[in-house]
């Protein structure tokens, strides 16, 4: 395979080593990296085993015990400048991005993600609401998103870490010619090459998103960190075809794509020329023997109106814990007879240990039971079909999703329902 010779990768830049979060205070008529620290030496669960100053970068290095292990943390204060792009999309009311925009100091802290990479991002969040416990928003530097003050409380206080998906941004790029870029932000910092989708367009790019999104969470989760070609099997299309996903660093790819304008060569000059990879697929098994890859635009034709993409076995045993830690949410908004409510129920199979999750609407209960009727038509139970109802008990459950007049609300954004006007 011939190489473009101009092209070279970039080391990594300091907030895509370590882990950089930016936590902004609401009140900051304080000495705040000592009011930070302060707070950090009260904590129950977190103990400082040493505080080292840099005097000449201002940073207080810290070590750390956390549940048995021991991770090195640096802390600092300073000012802030938030992009504006970076509160699109959050649900916020203008008071508080008013607060966030005209806030005018910060504490930073960064830390490596040395072994498993959601529980060092659990353990980061933690440390910021214990430093920072009035907190409005925390700035993922390292991921380029944000994260508002409950959120950060919500996951913080729960026994399981985040989702794999919240370790990351995806962005998309589009350009003059109806292409749209898709890159993501942040898995540098968890060993592993950020990931990218060229060559997508405006029609095809939900999907092509829901494909880097899942390919980024099975990277995650699976800890797989190399650099081959293996292919992995992360979903299926609507005629049965497996997708099954591969990449190539940019260096190498962009021989697949030498006319691209949108991610080509151009953008990579002064940004995106770290370790990012681009996605590619195997279409046959033959294919995956002999390294022969095809762009995902192949697919374009077969996406249909529902893929679908797997969870691992981590994270949907996250999303059932997450489900049953949060389910009182369910039971205050069930009181309210406007708001419609989903829940994944997981009917056991044959084989020990398997089920298949499949969605109910709730209505009502019973003490510790809940009576709920079947939505869909299962799979692999041809004896009950949608509209049957039955009794289930909270360990059945595996997810849930409540619709009110003004949101969509699952496990992973419940703290939503905490504002009045919802």
């Amino acid at each position: 395979m011939m190489f473009f010779k101009k092209l070279k990768e970039h080391a990594a830049y300091y907030w895509e080593e370590k882990s950089y979060f930016m936590v902004v205070p609401k009140n900051c008529d304080c000495d705040l990296l000592k009011e930070a620290l302060n707070n950090l030496e009260a904590a129950k669960d977190i103990k400082v085993l040493s505080t080292k100053t840099d005097v000449a970068t201002q940073t207080i290095n810290l070590k750390i015990r956390y549940k048995s292990e021991e991770y090195d943390v640096g802390v600092y204060s300073g000012g802030i400048n938030i992009p504006e792009f970076y509160l699109n999309g959050l649900y916020i009311g203008d008071e508080e991005k008013n607060l966030i925009k005209n806030a005018k100091q910060s504490l930073t802290i960064y830390m490596a993600f040395n072994g498993n990479p959601k529980k060092c991002f659990h353990l980061q969040l933690k440390l910021a609401y214990i430093m920072v416990p009035d907190l409005i928003a925390l700035m993922d530097e390292s991921a380029e998103r944000i994260f508002l003050r409950d959120w950060v409380k919500m996951e913080a206080n729960s026994k399981y870490a985040p989702s794999s998906k919240d370790l990351y941004s995806i962005q998309a790029v589009t350009g003059n010619d109806n292409s749209v870029w898709l890159h993501t932000h942040g898995l540098l910092r968890c060993g592993l090459s950020e990931l990218e989708i060229l060559g997508s367009t405006k029609e095809n790019s939900r999907n092509h998103y829901n494909l880097i999104n899942s390919y980024a969470m099975y990277l995650l989760d699976s800890k797989q960190i190399d650099d081959n070609l293996n292919g992995d099997y992360i979903g299926r299309l609507i005629n049965g075809q497996p997708i099954v996903a591969t990449s190539l660093i940019w260096t190498e790819a962009l021989n697949e794509y030498k006319h691209i304008k949108n991610g080509g060569k151009k953008d990579r000059e002064n940004g995106h020329n770290i370790k990012t990879s681009v996605i590619f697929v195997y279409l046959s098994e033959d294919d995956e023997r002999n390294n022969r890859i095809s762009k995902i635009s192949v697919y374009d034709k077969l996406w249909g109106d529902n893929p679908l993409f797997f969870f691992s076995d981590e994270e949907t045993e996250r999303m059932k814990n997450v489900a049953i830690e949060r389910f009182n949410y369910v039971k205050l908004a069930s009181k309210n007879k406007d708001n419609t409510i989903l829940l994944k129920i997981g009917l056991p199979l044959e084989e020990k240990g398997k089920y298949e999750h499949i969605w109910f609407e709730l209505l009502e209960f019973k003490g510790s039971k809940f009576k709920a009727r079947l939505t869909q038509e299962p799979y692999y139970f041809p004896d009950i079909h949608e509209g049957y109802e039955a009794w289930y008990k909270i360990n059945d459950l595996t997810d849930w999703i409540i619709y009110t007049k003004k949101a969509t609300v699952t496990p992973d954004n419940a703290y939503i329902l905490d504002k009045e006007d919802l």
